[in-house]
């Protein structure tokens, strides 16, 4: 555990020193706010993936004033997103924004399996042109959002979209997307910027193909070339965390590394990082849809948990623990957010197998060592919980312990036990009256 404690840290460390804080796919520099919209002038892209919350909402609307002030001809938004975590307020407000911008601002939803369900589907309706790609699919919007006392309708049946979804090609014969090519779905970025040829708005008719002579002489038209944005770093890190496996797995790996290093000598990597994580969860499930009980189930299960920890054996309150954590687990969030299936089965298995195997091998471990000692326990009183022949548990002064006894003189669940030495993290046992002696121990006989 220590040393996934120190991998993990290793890890957000690469991240920070190979991770720039804001990604673009081309070195060229930007326009000036002089240049005016021509066929050389570029066209923005920003990808919106994951829950929309309100780092993403911010970063629109910068992306939208950015895209404006540097003469870009419009900004494309490259949707993934199912749900929204910001309020119907502030979603309206980008709507808004998104509606009144200076530049067009259009929505591609992909690549292929990309969904725009929900609020952030919604902006379709304001989007100047909107297209989609092979497998992805909108719909189930809900509640439309209002704007200026006008609701936002999606397609010639917002009823039907409202509460079940559809593909691109049914989303077309619908009139949800609003696109102008002879294609009936926009597999690719460069089909969409191929798509805002020709589109007016504001008065101006952007030009985003551009006729270019190939080696052979013929001319081809050629898509201005988009550049993409990212957010940055840091916003980076926190919309990461305020997603629910990730959030989930934060706040479970920073219970479990506190309680590791609880139980260990002196603080050390892993509870530095189990710090870490607990103050990213905490900021991940603040803006997520939590059941408070849910959480508080979690946490008193990782409690039960540790009890078992200290006698290094599980027992009954191992068992609790786990079932307790399992229903915490799958009932931790509300408003339509579930945990994976495959998410569970990380965290229920790999809480299992910490609180099982590696907690308890670590306890005795601890205990075994000359730093600390067990020499004490030679000469102690014991009872064998199970019986020993050679092998089995006994306990003493209330604590289970592996045990280990002569061939020749194997002891039944419940006799008294004598402690006569220590060999690593188990206790070397022989019965409280009548062990078998060595034979080199035995006196000649005369």
């Amino acid at each position: 555990m220590r040393r996934l404690a120190i991998t993990m840290l290793t890890a957000s460390v690469g991240l920070g020193l190979f991770s720039s804080s804001r990604a673009v796919a081309q070195d060229d520099p930007a326009p000036t706010p002089e240049t005016t919209a021509t066929a050389q002038s570029p066209v923005d892209v920003l990808e919106v993936s994951g829950l929309l919350d309100a780092i993403v909402a911010d970063e629109i609307e910068q992306a939208i004033d950015r895209a404006a002030a540097d003469g870009s001809q419009a900004l494309i938004l490259q949707m993934n997103s199912r749900q929204a975590l910001i309020s119907r307020d502030r979603m309206a407000e980008l709507a808004r924004s998104v509606r009144d911008s200076e530049i067009p601002v259009a929505i591609w939803v992909g690549p292929s399996g990309a969904r725009a369900y929900g609020l952030p589907g919604q902006l379709l309706a304001v989007a100047a042109v909107s297209g989609m790609a092979p497998g992805s699919r909108i719909g189930d919007f809900g509640v439309p959002l209002q704007i200026d006392g006008v609701s936002l309708e999606v397609g010639d049946d917002p009823d039907l979209l409202e509460k079940s979804t559809v593909g691109a090609e049914e989303a077309r014969q619908l009139g949800a997307l609003k696109i102008d090519i002879n294609d009936r779905t926009v597999p690719v970025m460069r089909n969409m910027v191929f798509a805002l040829d020709g589109v007016t708005y504001n008065g101006r008719t952007l030009d985003t193909v551009n006729q270019v002579t190939n080696a052979s002489g013929a001319v081809e038209n050629q898509a201005t070339a988009p550049r993409f944005y990212k957010l940055g770093l840091g916003d980076r890190l926190f919309h990461t965390v305020s997603s629910e496996p990730v959030a989930y797995l934060l706040f479970v790996i920073g219970l479990v590394l506190l309680i590791f290093e609880f139980y260990t000598a002196g603080v050390g990597v892993a509870g530095v990082v189990g710090v870490v994580c607990l103050v990213l969860a905490c900021f991940g499930l603040t803006a997520l849809p939590v059941r408070g009980w849910a959480l508080a189930l979690l946490i008193a299960s990782l409690v039960a948990l540790a009890v078992d920890v200290q006698v290094g054996i599980p027992r009954f309150w191992t068992g609790v623990g786990l079932l307790l954590f399992t229903v915490a687990s799958i009932a931790l969030y509300a408003d339509g957010l579930r945990l994976g299936w495959f998410t569970l089965f990380v965290g229920v298995g790999g809480v299992a197998l910490a609180f099982i195997v590696g907690m308890p091998s670590m306890v005795r471990t601890r205990f075994a060592t000359p730093t600390i000692g067990r020499e004490w326990m030679i000469g102690e009183f014991g009872t064998a919980t199970a019986a020993i022949s050679p092998e089995g548990v006994v306990r003493v002064r209330e604590a289970l312990w592996r045990a280990r006894t002569n061939r020749a003189t194997p002891i039944a669940a419940g006799d008294r036990v004598r402690v006569v030495a220590i060999d690593g993290v188990t206790l070397e046992v022989e019965p409280e009256s009548g062990a078998a002696r060595d034979y080199r121990e035995r006196k000649p006989s005369s």
